[in-house]
């Protein structure tokens, strides 16, 4: 059975807050800039990915995030967890570039791993998604060694559909980390409109 959310709705600006028993999904602030850049700096969090990010690179990824904020009302919240960080990572759903769908993401500097936030903020963005963006559908990316997020999605109830499997069209032909693995999850028959507060 998929785990269940406890957020809550808060509007105090141009897209939800959403809070649940640990953690804020918030809006990006500007403070964000230095601990997402550390983060994607450090080769234990990128393993997965092509690279590290140098400075200028993730600052051009947190404009890029705050701007798909602007454009849908939504997308990858600053994961804040209230008393212990005020930077995380982060959580959401976005619509990638070269996919017609809603895709579910995280990623969190190595202090905050092995605690469920990943999990936690997931359930929140997840059932955020179904109730409030007329979707039947949200999907999750994955390179066949991340091993960690596959976990994740698991708990989500979310589960592989191998006939979806594809070559990421923004890694270089060869590249090792250019096959992925496409997860789905429908939504639940139950599921409605979340309440505004």
């Amino acid at each position: 059975m998929a785990a269940q959310s406890t957020y809550r709705r808060c509007v105090t600006g141009p897209g939800p807050i959403l809070r649940t028993p640990r953690l804020i999904l918030r809006p990006w602030r500007d403070e964000d800039a230095a601990p997402f850049a550390a983060m994607g700096a450090d080769p234990e969090v990128m393993q997965h990915f092509p690279n590290t990010l140098t400075r200028e690179q993730s600052d051009a990824t947190m404009d890029r995030i705050r701007a798909h904020f602007e454009r849908e009302g939504f997308g990858f919240w600053a994961v804040e967890i209230p008393g212990v960080a005020p930077f995380a990572g982060f959580t959401g759903i976005g619509r990638p570039a070269f996919m017609p769908v809603v895709e579910i993401g995280w990623r969190y500097a190595r202090a905050h791993w092995g605690h469920g936030y990943a999990t936690e903020a997931a359930i929140a963005a997840r059932d955020w998604g179904f109730a409030n963006l007329g979707i039947d559908e949200i999907v999750a990316f994955v390179v066949p060694g991340n091993a960690r997020s596959q976990r994740v999605m698991d708990r989500l109830g979310m589960r592989r559909d191998p006939a979806a499997d594809f070559e990421h069209p923004l890694i270089a032909p060869g590249h090792r980390l250019r096959p992925h693995w496409l997860y789905r999850l429908r939504k639940p028959a139950a599921a409605g409109a979340a309440p505004a507060t």
